[in-house]
């Protein structure tokens, strides 16, 4: 039996950023603008490194490419998924992201990007940006055109524990004052929309990606169905988020001593509140939250201990 892989995070500064990511979780933040905390990352541009085991120093993608025996033999080339937390200390500019044909064609065989939020957090009266009310491609192309932001994006009221499915082709953005965990496939690619006109210290503009955004859009908006199934266990409450083409996630919120059975290729697991600890085959890991670790293949039965919540995800 494999024990769980313990990760450290990488840290991504933005324009949008905070100081969250320290406040909440006590990061080691780069800086007062630190955006994003990539937690689970085998993506060039911020691959975690293993912290505990006999893997300790290597990066995740070293271990997809070496180890291939811990994710259960997959025949995907790139580690699939990329746990995020994100603190949207102001708003994020408006974006969609491909599906993964138009990523591999126009964007050096990129995966395209669906995601998932889980809102851990937010200040009081927060939204988020979440489709948009044009009927058709040039409804929207026009919307665009002539700047109506406020008629053309949908805006949707959020509370801490609210969970939103975005498949590639929505428009959408975090607002100001949320502090979300994201789960989504493993890519870097975003389309902007619109960034509020803001300036960088250099008095630049970000760049927009407008033909893009309009060619991978979905038209007109449609909401995801989410049917969030809850199953009560001893010792844990586990909630089913999404099941969905590229990822299957779930929120457990143990309480107590529970027990698992590890089944899938490998597990990712993110701490977002409490504390506790994980028994695999008799040896224990404390767990704490910010931590983020992976189960792999062969972990079999494990027992969770302790009060804390968890976002769980996998293939």
């Amino acid at each position: 039996m494999t024990q769980p892989i313990f990760l450290q995070p990488i840290f991504q500064e933005r324009i949008w950023g905070g100081t969250a990511l320290k406040d909440q979780f006590g990061y080691p933040i780069p800086s007062n603008h630190t955006g994003e905390c990539w937690a689970i990352s085998a993506h060039p541009n911020g691959p975690s490194i293993v912290k505990n085991g006999p893997f300790k120093g290597k990066t995740l993608i070293q271990l997809w490419g070496e180890h291939p025996e811990l994710f259960g033999n997959p025949k995907d080339k790139v580690f699939p998924l990329l746990t995020k937390i994100l603190d949207a200390n102001t708003d994020l500019s408006v974006q969609v992201h491909p599906n993964d044909q138009y990523a591999a064609k126009y964007e050096n065989g990129e995966l395209g990007k669906t995601e998932c939020w889980y809102i851990i957090d937010c200040k009081e009266g927060a939204e988020l940006i979440y489709g948009h009310h044009s009927s058709s491609k040039e409804e929207l192309v026009s919307m665009i055109e002539n700047g109506e932001w406020n008629e053309f994006l949908r805006r949707v009221p959020v509370k801490p524990g609210d969970f939103f499915y975005v498949p590639s082709g929505t428009i959408h953005a975090l607002c100001e004052g949320t502090l979300v965990l994201e789960t989504q496939q493993s890519s870097d690619t975003t389309y902007r929309v619109y960034d509020y006109d803001r300036v960088d210290q250099q008095g630049k503009k970000r760049e927009l990606h407008l033909q893009k955004a309009i060619d991978v859009s979905t038209v007109p908006h449609r909401d995801a169905e989410l049917h969030i199934l809850t199953e009560k266990r001893p010792g844990v409450v586990v909630n089913s988020f999404v099941k969905e083409q590229y990822f299957s996630v779930y929120k457990w919120d143990v309480n107590g001593t529970a027990e698992f059975v590890q089944e899938q290729p490998f597990l990712l697991v993110s701490i977002i509140d409490g504390n506790g600890e994980i028994n695999v085959d008799g040896e224990t890991n404390p767990l704490n939250k910010g931590d983020h670790f992976i189960l792999p293949t062969d972990t079999g039965s494990f027992t969770m201990e302790g009060k804390f919540t968890a976002i769980v995800s996998h293939i």
